[in-house]
């Protein structure tokens, strides 16, 4: 191992650490901000207590799924919860600086591509799908959220309440999001796919 690569993964451990800690505080500020005790975010988001607590103290990194909870109960985006709100209309985000989650049970990859600015409604998402994976069922979003999905490599089946939608490479899919909905890679290699979220319209 030569020192570049270890302070190679130094500085990604590091930032690892630096993302759960911004995720940590975006939860507990969000959850106080509307007045709600770990018990009731645990209610409306089906997550229990306990995790809701650790996530808080920084001690346990949520699936995709649980966060996708959180997010929805707390009424934010994903990216909100990953990222502190700026006000910049013209911003350079370095890979570096995306925030990215990385369920470990799956490897689901969720890399976030938008910035946060106060009154948008776009989530842009670069999520990378292991072989057989699959992101878990996602909690149905509230009436007027939709869902854009382009596949850049592999393929994926998209389910969307009781439908399933095989999306090829070079596909694109749209849905109304207001419906559990999961997706699995359907590939021998790993699937990345854009997934963008507009709840523009809960504005």
């Amino acid at each position: 191992m030569t020192a570049g690569t270890t302070v190679s993964r130094e500085q990604v451990a590091a930032e690892a650490r630096s993302q759960v800690a911004v995720l940590a505080e975006e939860v507990r500020r969000r959850r106080k901000e509307r007045g709600l005790s770990l018990e009731q975010l645990g209610a409306l988001a089906g997550v229990s207590r306990s995790m809701i607590s650790k996530i808080e103290r920084a001690e346990a990194v949520p699936s995709t799924t649980v966060l996708s909870r959180l997010a929805e109960a707390l009424d934010v985006t994903f990216s909100r919860l990953m990222t502190p709100a700026i006000e910049r209309e013209v911003l350079l985000i370095p890979a570096s600086r995306q925030p990215v989650l990385r369920d470990e049970a799956s490897g689901f990859l969720r890399r976030c591509l938008s910035p946060v600015l106060p009154g948008r409604g776009i989530d842009w998402v670069l999520n990378t799908l292991p072989p057989g994976a699959s992101t878990g069922e996602f909690v149905a979003h509230r009436r007027g959220v939709s869902e854009y999905v382009f596949v850049l490599k592999g393929r994926l089946r998209a389910t969307v309440g009781e439908r399933a939608i095989v999306v090829e490479e070079g596909d694109s899919l749209y849905f109304e999001a207001d419906t559990g909905h999961a997706f699995t890679n359907l590939g021998t290699d790993p699937c990345q796919y854009f997934l963008v979220i507009d709840a523009s319209r809960m504005r």
